[in-house]
């Protein structure tokens, strides 16, 4: 046999460490997802790193737009900024943009068909031959463009993009791709080191297809690179592909060719059978995870690297300072044509930026990275942690062990975002951190439990009798746990089930339980759940009170809600009943709000929490007095004064209960305003013009009104019991000295 599992401080803290570290390997996807906004909080705490000066970015403004045109630019501009960056002596020239179809050739179209007739009409004039030529030289932009490239001193580093999705290659046809295949060799990895066989087969980044530049552009230079980027799940761009293949050569992003341009320094890719172990540029290695994504080192906010308009190279307002030997990034900034990202520091940002940020981070050999021994590191911090906190809480106050607890979470944050900021070390903070959580709330919760045992105790023992307002009240207070009352202002409450001695003559004793039980479990929870307290059943009968132990700030208005809501559910259990064939259950109640003796009544050995007082006795008196006008909610003056504008009610009669000289006016409890229409507030002001009536003792007058009300609400029974009690007293009037009430003369 199994023996059940006994929590303690220790193995609350050892299930804690084992269920973190389970989620550590299998990597849940909510923990993952905060581990991810952990790194760019230290980014942003980190705040931003100074760039080198070799790199500058000349970007198609909003300047540029409104100086050059709108974009897309003719090629020959395109040239022309070439031509300008080669003159200022730029080592590096790298395109964000892609040449991806043809210029616009009707121009050159036009002087072709020109040449054509020349040439049919047989016109040897070479001087015409000569300038068609050169006029068609000058408008074929792609051939600007080509020559213009061809001719710079600078490296031109030409982008592309992959297609990556399947889709992509149904409209090719194979001679298509091995001409974008042959365009994108440039960006190929070059040295390649297989650690074995089996290596060659490791899965990587599986691109679909090239979306290369147009031949007659990408053959002007040796050099290449894909700008496609891949947004971790929450859309922010933390990761730079350093490989993609593609027909199982190996490709290289635009940024890694910069570098190696810039360099002169070969890109060389070192694979094992776990996956990507190295890339390099010359003797530069870049720590990249197993598919070889580099995790990028921002260096801060957008425009953190210098940003030039291209209509200011163009038209030479620029310092060639600015630009010679440097690695300029030709991309657009413009709202709307350009590739917005999201990054760590800005929801906005250019991708002609990250670029930046990662040539940035290689020529300064400044990486971000997970080290081999990461994974190591952070177990070893989940298990410390955890049980550090084990053995300190047990032995620590409340106040303390929070100190304890926010100390070692705290620490552990500060030491990850110390070896981020300046070793540039990407270490787990959510799991550690959760574990650190869960062990204090944990062993918080069993302090909490244990300490309270006593409590619970009590509890279990007494709310089945007593009301749970009563038992906090006792647990709260042990204390008043003894003899006596004091005086509270409170609402009684005595409810009794119409006929229901009949009723139970037709039950057999098992149905007549289940009947009552349901009942009685109903009308309770109502109570309860308006903060009633329960006194005790006696019988069908329920006896409670509002306003004790428990202060409510207007216990006449909730009591009488909890009575509409009573008397609601009930009418919803007689349609169930009804279809079950059981008798149909009614309940007359009666409420008085006023000041009464309340707390632990009885011996010393047997006590009650009980009321008692004039009020409580009128309460009690007024649940009869419903069965002489038929209705089945009866409330004193006192309650009815305390009623805001929402709950309908009426005046029914001033009565004298037993035991009691002075009359009291009493009100039938209607419900909610909203529930009733016109014709019932009609029914209402002729009762009430009734009643004025028979005070007055014009008994045809009153006689007339009720009858009229009842002409309205046939079944209205005050309106019949007051026509009859009319008809009596014009036979026997009551004498001139009669108040105007009514006097009982039974409980």
């Amino acid at each position: 046999m199994i023996k059940s599992i006994k929590f303690n401080p220790l193995t609350i803290s050892i299930l804690s460490i084992t269920a973190v570290t389970l989620a550590y390997f299998i990597g849940l996807s909510f923990l993952e997802h905060m581990e991810l906004k952990t790194i760019d909080l230290r980014f942003q705490t980190r705040g931003p790193v100074s760039p080198r000066p070799e790199i500058v970015l000349a970007v198609i403004d909003e300047k540029s737009i409104a100086r050059e045109g709108k974009w897309i630019w003719p090629r020959s501009k395109i040239a022309k900024l070439v031509d300008k960056l080669s003159r200022a002596g730029v080592k590096v020239v790298a395109f964000d943009i892609g040449f991806l179809e043809p210029d616009d050739k009707l121009l050159v179209h036009t002087i072709d068909q020109i040449q054509n007739k020349v040439n049919g009409l047989k016109i040897n004039n070479s001087d015409i031959q000569d300038y068609l030529r050169d006029l068609k030289r000058q408008t074929d932009n792609d051939m600007l463009l080509a020559e213009a490239i061809k001719k710079s001193p600078a490296k031109i580093v030409l982008g592309y993009f992959f297609q990556m999705e399947p889709d992509a290659i149904s409209h090719m046809s194979e001679r298509e791709i091995l001409s974008h295949e042959e365009n994108v060799k440039g960006s190929s990895y070059k040295f390649i080191r297989y650690a074995s066989k089996s290596a060659q087969n490791v899965p990587l980044i599986e691109a679909v297809v090239p979306q290369s530049n147009i031949k007659e552009i990408a053959d002007t230079s040796a050099y290449a690179g894909f700008f496609n980027m891949q947004p971790d799940p929450d859309g922010v761009v933390r990761w730079m592909p350093g490989i993609f293949k593609f027909k199982n050569v190996l490709y290289a992003p635009l940024s890694l060719t910069t570098v190696s341009a810039y360099l002169d320094s070969p890109l060389s890719a070192q694979i094992e059978e776990i996956g990507v172990q190295k890339i390099q540029v010359g003797d530069i290695p870049l720590p990249t995870d197993e598919s070889g994504r580099i995790f990028i080192n921002y260096r801060g906010k957008g425009k953190t690297f210098p940003h030039i308009p291209i209509t200011d190279i163009l038209n030479d307002t620029v310092s060639a300072d600015l630009l010679k030997d440097k690695i300029v990034l030709v991309g657009a900034t413009a709202t709307g044509i350009y590739d917005l990202r999201v990054t760590p520091f800005s929801n906005i940002f250019p991708g002609l930026e990250i670029h930046a940020n990662v040539i940035d981070s290689i020529l300064s050999r400044d990486f971000l990275h997970k080290p081999g021994w990461a994974a190591i590191f952070d177990i070893m911090a989940i298990i410390v942690s955890g049980m550090l906190l084990a053995l300190l809480l047990p032995r620590l106050g409340p106040l303390l062990g929070s100190v304890a607890a926010i100390s070692i979470f705290s620490g552990y944050i500060v030491l990850c975002q110390y070896l981020f900021s300046s070793k540039g070390l990407i270490l787990n903070i959510v799991y550690p951190v959760s574990v650190i959580i869960l062990i204090y709330v944990g062993i918080t919760v069993h302090k909490y439990i244990s300490e309270s045992s006593q409590k619970r105790f009590i509890k279990e023992a007494f709310s089945t009798y007593l009301a749970p307002t009563v038992v906090k009240q006792i647990i709260d207070s042990p204390g008043k746990l003894v003899l006596g009352g004091e005086q509270r202002d409170i609402t009684a409450f005595f409810s009794d089930v119409q006929s229901f001695t009949s009723i139970s003559e037709k039950l057999t004793a098992p149905e007549l339980v289940e009947l009552l039980n349901e009942f009685l479990t109903e009308m309770t929870d109502i109570i309860l759940r308006f903060e009633g307290t329960l006194d005790k059943f006696e019988g069908d009968a329920i006896i409670a009170f509002f306003g004790a132990p428990n202060y409510l700030e207007n216990h006449a208005e909730t009591a009488c809600r909890a009575c509409i809501e009573m008397q609601k559910r009930l009418a919803e259990m007689r349609v169930k009943w009804r279809a079950e064939s059981m008798p149909e259950l009614k309940m007359r109640i009666g409420l008085c709000s006023g000041p009464a003796v309340v707390g632990n009544m009885g011996s010393k050995s047997r006590m009650d929490y009980t009321m008692m007082g004039d009020t409580v006795n009128t309460a009690a008196r007024l649940e009869g007095v419903n069965k002489i006008y038929g209705i089945y909610t009866l409330i004193g003056e006192t309650t009815h004064q305390a009623l805001g504008n929402g709950i309908l009610t009426r005046e029914i009669d001033s009565i004298k209960v037993v035991g009691k000289n002075e009359p009291v006016s009493v009100y039938e409890l209607l419900g909610y305003a909203q529930d009733y229409d016109g014709l019932m507030s009609d029914t209402i002001d002729l009762y009430t013009q009734g009643l004025f009536a028979y005070r007055k003792q014009e008994w045809d007058k009153a006689i007339d009104l009720f009858n009229r009300g009842l002409q309205n609400s046939p079944e209205d029974a005050p309106s019949l019991t007051m026509v009859s009690r009319c008809r009596k007293f014009k036979k026997t009037p009551p004498g001139k000295d009669w108040d105007g009430s009514y006097s009982m003369i039974s409980k």
